[in-house]
Parts: structure tokens; sequence; C-alpha cells
């Protein structure tokens, strides 16, 4: 494992994506342990994509139009239907409950997953990312991607944690406010939104 792999994953995990925005809006609303279980979903959530990276489903979405726009739109659609669940005020995305139960950090960590799992973005990007970091003289190269994709895991949700923390302690302080309440509903929906729409008009 190079410097190498370890720089440009740290990057790739810092630049705020739609699990970044996921986390952060349940850390502003719901608190710090609602904020882990969403790291935690969103992580989890890109398991899959690495998985599929591995025994070669993302070759199927990079060649197959019709997979790569099923798995697409269906990830659109739930990006649009947070945002709408975020002016709503209602489920994960509640955020004006302070306290999550243990249902609802279920909830919470499972929102997070699809969040991920429907990104055909993810299983293509993995496939692009961890082969150019492997050691062509490797006589297993599937050993060395597993561990990257550990690397990339574990930096994942250490980063995620730490936005998530973040946000909660900020939400702390700021949202006493309706007024400020209800200006920071209307913007993490329109991210969404943006998320969804971004995601739209995304080719392989």
């Amino acid at each position: 494992m190079t410097l190498e792999f370890l720089i440009a994953a740290l990057i790739v995990v810092l630049v705020p994506g739609t699990g970044v925005a996921y986390t952060v809006a349940v850390g502003l609303g719901k608190g710090r342990l609602a904020s882990v279980a969403a790291a935690f979903g969103c992580t989890l959530g890109i398991v899959p994509a690495i998985v599929a990276s591995l025994i070669g489903v993302s070759a199927l979405l990079h060649t197959s139009a019709l997979a790569f726009q099923v798995v697409k739109y269906a990830g659109v659609a739930y990006l649009l239907y947070l945002a709408w669940l975020t002016l709503r005020d209602s489920g994960p995305m509640d955020l004006k409950s302070d306290r999550a139960g243990g249902k609802s950090l279920l909830g919470i960590a499972a929102s997070g997953t699809l969040i991920n799992v429907l990104n055909p973005k993810l299983t293509v990007f993995f496939l692009a990312f961890l082969p150019q970091f492997v050691d062509p003289a490797t006589e297993n190269a599937t050993s060395q991607m597993l561990a990257m994709s550990a690397v990339f895991v574990a930096m994942t949700f250490a980063v995620f944690i730490v936005y998530g923390q973040f946000a909660a302690l900020a939400g702390e302080r700021i949202l006493r406010s309706e007024r400020v309440l209800t200006w920071l509903r209307r913007s993490i929906a329109a991210t969404f939104a943006a998320f969804g729409a971004r995601l739209a008009l995304a080719d392989r």
C-alpha cells in the first residue's frame, strides 16, 4: 500500500458528497449518536460497490446502459425522496428531534446505506480507482485491492464521524431558532435535490 494511495483516498473521502451531506444533516438535527449511525450507514453503503468492483459487476454497469440507468434513477428518486422528507421534517430527516431511539438509529443507518448503494457512479469509480494503485509485480492483485478497500472503508467511517460530530455540535447551538431551522431545512433539501439532479445528468 503506497503513500500515493493513502493521500488520494483521503482526498476522495474528504470531498463532500451525498454521504457527507446526509451525515451532516443528521448530525445537525438529531445529535452525535445519530450522526454516528448515519456515518456507519453511509460507510456500509460503499461496501457493495467495492465488492462489485472486485468481482466485475462494475464492468456490467459500465458497459450496460440499461443496468446503469436503472440503478441511477433509483438513486435519483431516493435523493429526491430525502429532499421531500427534509421539507416535511419527518422520518430520519426530522431536524426537530434532539434524540433518536434504537429504531430511529436503525432507520438512519438504513437510509445512509441506501444513498450509496443506489449510486452506480460509486461502483464504476472503484473499478477505475483501486486498480491503478495495484503493484504490477504483485502475484495477488485481489488481496492488495481488498487491503486498500479495507483502508478506504475505515478512512471513510472516521472522516464521516468527524463531519457528523462537528455538525452535531453546531446543531446544539443553532437549532434553537425556528427561523434558522427553516432556512437549514430548505438548504438541506436543496442539497439533496441538487445531488439527485447531478446524478440524473451523469453518464457512465
